[in-house]
């Protein structure tokens, strides 16, 4: 039997505000076979954005378990986390997080680079031209809209063909027709890659385009957790 890309059990998460600590997670319990499309809808402040983070190692659990690709991220220290994000992990953020000094190909290439690929710059060309950007690998963030910026943070995140992709609101800073075009893009590289997708969206289009939903509220799952 395949194991599950993502298995989490009881998972919470609290930070610490001006006020005490805050409970942002509370007892999550989920488990995502490899290749399926999940959507994490719920209003704002459920939750959906630290889920992300903890699966990913940006965030520290309070207590509970995140296993992700096979690993128990409890067990890794922070070089290890960085290590396990670049082989396996890849985020799509909704403000591109692109560093703006670099090309659209250094910008993909990074995270290769980081890994000590002999071959970054030429999987990097690749992967923009896989989203329709080889005529702008050398163009910096700032000469590029945002629909290009959102796809160079898309093959970024596809370069090293990691197990998982996280989309935090991909489209939210897009008008809506850049946003359904980046979106095909999205679904076209998972569907080529075969990687699991968890897509955090407030677009019922979008979240119905997956395989499952995932709702949330007050840091919880709805009754009946997952709905295909």
């Amino acid at each position: 039997m395949t194991q599950p890309i993502v298995e989490i059990a009881d998972l919470h998460l609290s930070l610490v505000g001006g006020a005490g600590p805050v409970n942002i997670l509370r007892g999550i319990d989920l488990i995502i076979e490899a290749g399926e499309t999940v959507s994490v809808v719920g209003p704002s402040g459920a939750g959906k954005t630290t889920l992300l983070m903890a699966l990913s190692g940006l965030e520290r659990p309070t207590s509970g378990r995140v296993r992700v690709a096979g690993t128990d991220l409890q067990t890794l220290n922070e070089n290890g986390l960085a290590r396990f994000r670049r082989q396996h992990v890849g985020i799509v953020f909704q403000s591109f997080h692109l560093v703006p000094t670099m090309t659209a190909l250094e910008n993909v290439a990074l995270p290769l680079e980081f890994a000590g690929d002999s071959l970054a710059f030429v999987r990097a060309r690749e992967a923009l031209a896989s989203t329709g950007l080889a005529d702008r690998v050398d163009h910096f963030p700032g000469e590029l809209s945002g629909g290009e910026q959102q796809r160079v943070a898309l093959a970024r995140a596809f370069v090293a063909n990691p197990a998982l992709i996280l989309a935090d609101e991909p489209t939210g800073n897009l008008d809506r027709e850049t946003g359904q075009m980046v979106m095909r893009q999205l679904f076209s590289l998972q569907q080529e890659h075969g990687t699991t997708l968890i897509l955090v969206t407030h677009d019922p289009a979008l979240a119905d385009r997956c395989h499952s939903i995932v709702r949330m509220a007050d840091g919880r799952l709805d009754p009946g957790g997952v709905a295909a």
